[in-house]
């Protein structure tokens, strides 16, 4: 599998590239890092442990807790609960160590493990390495009354984290129908339940998770379903989220999709309103559309791009001190209620706005008018020269050039395939089209293997 640790802690197919036994030794070793780190100093550590709804979570789970507690770490074994709300937990409990089995928005048969630091954050790049190092290593390990024990939650984990969500909001959604799409995921309870708790109608759809249908042709991958169920029910709006629920997209009452840029445009206005808008600033993406940096403009609020990943959002958010920042996808960090994207969070709060407005999201939304956008992936390319290509980038400019302060350009070797990625905005469709057609044939010619 290569390097163990990724961009979002360890990932890929379960029970081939993501095994109990790699669970429970890379759980071993973080306990064993953490300690020598002096992480544990003076106190006898704790964790807490939760996953989405995939069938390997329940072994892989085990695996984590098994090697936390030979490891000398009392684990809490919260269950079925969104990454956000183990993200929480870790804070508000005081634990040394939170741990997600979770593989987000990606199919069923894959998998991942996420450490959380103290507080509720990422393990740095640093502590990822250490603990990699020391997969297998022998330690003096704790015996007898040493080692940790594992006791598994009755359901006041989720009820905790639903009182948080709830208090968030300052104008509850009494008179609101909303209809959820919980991915047959992790938020297939606490979603709806806190969306209720804070006052609203709700009507569920897909929140009968059985171990295989994650994510399953629903969710925010999927919206469609959502979309015709908003029409046919008569909701004033609904929520999509992913496996994990850290991702949300929402539809209006027409059934249009509203995306994450128009969400974090809707909170961050809604935000500057009440004064909450640090310094006045959205921490967004390259892929965020440019209809979003004109609207932001147009109402004073400076927008800060960064590469394509919720880490890079959330390292830039620290770094400046900024309280709100995302992606298209809707994977949404509100700094002053979460460390990571939360999507019932997000929920709440776009709901919320809707009722506090009393303007329907479609109105609300309307405030970024998307420039037509078309992306076009190019396989079979060298990714490794996009950047030093002189006439590549020479192509690139020209197409700049010609779409003037109407459209942009960004062209991005994608991360993990062999493909470069060609999107453009145009004030019209058909010159989207036209250019990234255009580059993209530049890009198969200059980077052919």
């Amino acid at each position: 599998m290569g390097r163990l640790f990724g961009t979002d802690g360890v990932r890929g197919l379960a029970n081939r590239d993501v095994t109990a036994e790699v669970a429970l030794d890379v759980s071993v070793a973080a306990a064993h890092v953490l300690g020598t780190k002096g992480a544990f100093a003076g106190h006898r550590p704790r964790a807490v442990v939760g996953r989405d709804s995939r069938a390997s979570g329940e072994f892989l789970a085990a695996a984590v807790s098994a090697g936390l507690a030979s490891a000398g770490v009392d684990v809490d074994d919260v269950g079925l609960l969104p990454t956000p709300a183990v993200a929480f937990l870790t804070a508000a409990t005081g634990v040394d160590l939170g741990v997600v089995l979770s593989a987000s928005h990606n199919p069923m048969p894959d998998n991942g493990i996420k450490f959380l630091a103290r507080g509720g954050h990422k393990l740095d790049d640093e502590l990822e390495d250490a603990i990699e190092t020391r997969l297998g290593e022998p330690w003096d390990r704790p015996v007898g009354a040493g080692v940790g024990r594992i006791r598994v939650d009755t359901g006041r984990a989720g009820e905790l984290y639903v009182e948080h969500l709830v208090s968030t909001i300052t104008t509850p959604l009494t008179g609101l129908r909303i209809a959820v799409d919980c991915a047959n995921g992790a938020a297939s309870e606490v979603g709806p339940a806190a969306l209720r708790a804070a006052g609203a109608e709700v009507l569920v759809i897909n929140a009968a998770p059985d171990g295989l249908n994650i994510n399953d042709r629903c969710g925010s991958t999927h919206p469609e379903q959502l979309q015709a169920f908003v029409v046919a029910s008569g909701a004033d709006l609904g929520v999509a989220f992913d496996g994990d629920a850290d991702r949300c997209l929402a539809v209006d009452a027409n059934g249009t999709l509203v995306d994450g840029d128009q969400i974090m445009a809707v909170i961050a206005l809604a935000l500057r309103d009440q004064g909450r808008l640090a310094h006045d600033t959205l921490v967004i993406t390259v892929m965020s559309n440019l209809g979003l940096r004109l609207a932001m403009t147009e109402a004073g609020v400076t927008t800060v791009d960064t590469a394509v990943g919720d880490r890079y959002v959330l390292e830039a958010m620290r770094a400046g001190g900024f309280s709100l920042g995302g992606e298209q996808s809707g994977h949404i960090i509100l700094a002053e209620h979460a460390t990571t994207g939360d999507g019932i969070l997000t929920a709440l709060q776009l709901a919320s706005r809707v009722a506090a407005s009393g303007r329907p999201l479609a109105d609300l939304a309307s405030v970024v008018q998307r420039l037509p956008q078309t992306l076009v992936n190019v396989s079979g390319v060298d990714r490794t020269r996009a950047a030093g290509d002189g006439p590549l980038g020479d192509a690139v400019a020209r197409a700049e050039q010609l779409l003037g302060g109407t459209g942009r350009v960004l062209l991005r070797p994608s991360g993990t395939e062999p493909l470069v990625r060609v999107m453009v905005e145009a004030a019209t469709q058909a010159e989207a089209d036209r250019v990234a057609g255009e580059l993209a044939d530049v890009v198969r010619e200059r980077l052919a293997l």
